[in-house]
């Protein structure tokens, strides 16, 4: 009884421990893999019910497309938000999707020092 309670105590242990290991973010180092992250990252973001219940709400009237710079860094935080190119002339819907973007944490970590500018484009 005694062995199969500590065998029992030693498997949650090591199950407790290895949690954190796995739930760590990711590194990205290359350039390309960085783009392709932040491009499927940003497309669930703007499909997301909660930014298309906020976009309905406030700005249901707006259509068009918008090109974007996005900064990240090493954190996997949006650093800069720097519109390149739109043909939505609104500059509240701007600034709501600026905030918003700003406000977005990536589910990945860039190196030391390491940031990234990412050019995306999306049409509402």
């Amino acid at each position: 009884m005694k062995k199969q309670q500590l065998i029992f105590f030693l498997g949650i242990f090591l199950l407790l421990i290895s949690a954190p290991a796995f739930s760590q973010k990711k590194v990205l180092t290359d350039e390309e893999e960085v783009t392709e992250r932040v491009t499927k990252e940003m497309d669930e973001l703007f499909q997301s019910k909660d930014f298309l219940k906020q976009k309905d709400k406030k700005f249901k009237d707006v259509k068009g497309t918008m090109t974007i710079d996005i900064g990240v860094i090493q954190s996997g935080k949006v650093s800069t938000f720097f519109k390149v190119d739109s043909d939505i002339s609104n500059p509240k819907f701007t600034n709501f999707l600026s905030d918003y973007i700003l406000d977005h944490k990536f589910y990945f970590k860039l190196q030391k020092q390491q940031r990234y500018k990412v050019r995306y484009t999306i049409t509402f």
